[in-house]
């Protein structure tokens, strides 16, 4: 039956579950209940609890800074990189990275002998160069190429770790750098180089590899940005053609034609390894610099291609058996010191600093520079301590100054090192004394005269007595010109200095070529005064050649890259005459009695005429020997940096042989010539007086003359009463 009007009694178990019935506000209070009841068992819990609540809190509040944090940094680096990308210029403007031009160097035959500044072989793409290049380089430099978006978390964890455990800094040392970092690091992050900005391009190189986080930060978006302009094969050609591999050479053509003589599609896979092994030391690395080291270097690029994949096991064992080498033009590049001569004796704007690819045709001679190196090479490895620090220098020119070879250090075929040729300045000792007697000679004085060699001193103003002495310390009495040159006696070179004119001396001297600053006091006479090696080989081919001057020279040519019109021509030859011709031809004839009866005995070539003169400067500080066959002049000095005196070398003993042995090979294999000399015409012999002799008689006279004296003689004996 039925209750009307009564409401019914709620349960208690709708307490429990709020929301599953009743009116719409109970949805209202259901999060207030929960939280009601968080706290309850909160306080049920105690203090661990609250603790567990306040870290729950915290993890939240860390979590939503976190993830607005990461949005806001994506949003800010996606931005940057977008900006970046805008900026970027067209790939073909990126691949051609140099600063500077480049020069090549011809010798006189016109073949490539050396290269200078920034070459560049021409453009290359990631698919048109040697596949295993492509392989090498990836393999050495960054295996996850292909896989990453221009960074490389894995790698630069990797690299921080190992950094961290070698003692340096996390950013000290390995980088974990991908190829697109790489590139972006030589693009110098899109920042070009302008002169009023920097104090030199190094300054401006040297910010570029800057390792700062905030430089990282910066090279990261721009890697970033340009995987999102570029594709992977068009960011590895900027590299392949920007890249420094050494030897001057920029970019995979540059590196393919300057080591091996070929193109960059035509390495084969022990050439691409060493190319690709240069990237971590390009000056260290070079094969022209340390081949051995390189082909080192090679087998391990060699062996990370194997483990990934990209070589067989029958290629990899055949290269490192089989490693590259040179080719023929690398390993006869020679004449580092006379290129670097050249480069800076030629106009600054076309050599050293020149934005455009210049083209020198030279004077050098290969023979004759590898001949050279050799002689060097021989003497000091057979003659010269070990432990000697000594050092020489050796210039071959033609008659009209034209060098044909030099060598400006005992490590002979090298560059970028002091040049003593050219550099050294240093006294000239008796080789100063052709100068005294060519004076002479000039004045109308001969080989022949007499000068008086005996104990001598003078009194110089303000100086008080001056005493010269011999080397030897003997006299030879009266002796020639030619005796005394060829002996190299001090006190006949000073009487004959002051008897000449010691003014007339120097102007000799300065216009053969002498021009430095000479002491202007008799012990002039004796060498006194400096003068580079180039300096005196120039002024003994003015003899060579007749007794005109002499400019040495090196460049022939200069033109640019592509133009057949030359810009410039040489700056150097013969020049106006000093002595007269007949004057030099005796004096060349006195220098080649120093080779066979002098001083210079060790300098005589076989079968061939020579004349020089040996030079040993105070305190033996300098030793020189300078002379010349027909056709070539060759120089040689030998001393010590820090001007020690040498000990037990002169003119006439390692310098002279040396000066053989270069000769020896110059001449090897041409025709023998006789030198342009004038023996001196002697003093006409007295003409002796006639004996007297009786005139020639007519007998008719005679007898008539006898009859008269009969007659005249008979009529005085009458007048005197005789019988």
């Amino acid at each position: 039956m039925s209750k009307t009007g009564r409401t019914s009694k709620r349960l208690v178990a709708d307490r429990r579950y709020a929301g599953t019935g009743g009116s719409s506000g109970s949805t209202r209070k259901a999060a207030p209940r929960k939280r009601k009841a968080k706290a309850t068992r909160a306080r049920r819990r105690g203090p661990l609890g609250w603790l567990a609540a306040l870290v729950g809190w915290v993890l939240r509040l860390f979590w939503r800074l976190t993830l607005t944090a990461t949005i806001v940094t994506l949003l800010i680096v996606g931005s940057a990189v977008l900006y970046v990308q805008s900026t970027l210029p067209d790939l073909t403007a990126l691949v051609d990275g140099r600063a500077r031009g480049s020069v090549t160097l011809l010798d006189r035959d016109g073949e490539v002998f050396a290269r200078r500044g920034d070459q560049f072989g021409g453009v290359v793409t990631a698919q048109g160069v040697s596949p295993h290049l492509r392989n090498a380089v990836i393999a050495t430099e960054d295996k996850r190429f292909y896989r990453h978006f221009g960074l490389s978390p894995r790698g630069i964890a990797s690299a921080v770790r190992i950094n961290l455990r070698e003692g340096r800094g996390p950013l000290s040392g390995h980088g974990g750098s991908t190829i697109t970092q790489q590139t972006a690091k030589l693009l110098c992050l899109g920042v070009a180089y302008d002169p009023t900005q920097w104090d030199s391009e190094a300054d401006y190189i040297s910010d570029c590899r800057r390792s700062s986080l905030t430089r990282k930060a910066r090279e990261a978006i721009y890697a970033m940005a340009m995987e999102a302009e570029y594709t992977k094969e068009e960011i590895l050609s900027i590299y392949l053609n920007r890249a420094y591999m050494g030897a001057g050479a920029y970019g995979a053509e540059a590196a393919a034609q300057v080591y091996f003589g070929k193109h960059a599609f035509e390495l084969d896979a022990g050439e691409s390894a060493m190319i690709a092994g240069l990237l971590t030391a390009p000056t260290r690395l070079a094969p022209t610099s340390d081949l051995a080291r390189s082909q080192a270097r090679a087998a391990t690029v060699l062996r990370l291609m194997n483990e990934q994949g990209l070589l067989s096991d029958a290629e990899t064992a055949f290269h490192q058996a089989n490693p590259a080498t040179l080719s023929e033009a690398a390993e006869a590049q020679r004449g580092g010191y006379f290129a670097d001569w050249v480069m800076q004796s030629g106009p600054e704007f076309f050599t050293r600093d020149t934005t455009e690819d210049v083209i020198i045709q030279t004077t050098l001679d290969r023979r004759i520079q590898q001949a050279t190196e050799r002689a060097v090479e021989k003497v000091f490895a057979e003659k010269v301590s070990s432990g000697s620090k000594a050092e020489v220098a050796v210039i071959v020119m033609s008659a009209d100054g034209a060098v044909r070879g030099m060598v400006g250090g005992r490590r002979t075929n090298v560059s970028g090192l002091f040049n003593r040729a050219v550099q050294a300045v240093r006294q000239t000792g008796s080789a100063f004394k052709p100068f005294v007697y060519a004076t002479a000679l000039e004045l109308g004085h001969s080989a022949l005269d007499t000068v008086l060699d005996e104990p001598f001193c003078m009194n110089i103003p303000g100086s008080g007595q001056w005493c010269p002495e011999n080397y030897t310390r003997n006299y030879k009495g009266m002796v020639t010109l030619t005796e005394a040159l060829k002996q190299s006696l001090n006190i006949p070179a000073v009487k004959v200095s002051e008897e000449v004119g010691r003014d007339l001396v120097m102007q000799v001297a300065r216009d053969f070529g002498i021009y430095r600053d000479l002491h202007d006091t008799p012990a002039m006479a004796l060498g006194t005064s400096e003068a580079t090696l180039l300096e005196m080989t120039g002024a003994y081919a003015g003899i060579l050649n007749g007794g005109s001057s002499v400019t040495p020279y090196g460049l022939r040519e200069l033109r640019l890259a592509g133009d057949s019109a030359p810009l410039m021509g040489s700056g150097g030859g013969i020049g106006e005459r000093v002595i007269r011709e007949a004057a030099a031809q005796e004096l060349i004839w006195m220098m080649h009695k120093v080779v066979t009866e002098g001083s210079g005995r060790r300098a005589a070539l076989p079968g061939r005429e020579a004349a020089g003169k040996t030079g040993t400067s105070q305190e033996a500080r300098d030793a020189w020997f300078i002379g010349f066959t027909a056709d070539y002049v060759a120089g040689v000095w030998m001393g010590y940096d820090d001007n020690t005196p040498l000990k037990g070398v002169t003119g006439g003993g390692l310098p002279a042989e040396i000066w053989h042995e270069v000769m020896i090979r110059v001449e090897d294999g041409r025709p023998a010539k006789g030198l342009p000399m004038r023996a001196p015409q002697a003093a006409p012999a007295p003409v002796p007086a006639p004996a007297p002799q009786r005139p020639s008689r007519d007998p008719v006279r005679d007898a008539v003359e006898g009859a008269a004296e009969s007659v005249l003689q008979q009529v005085l004996r009458d007048i005197l009463g005789g019988n």
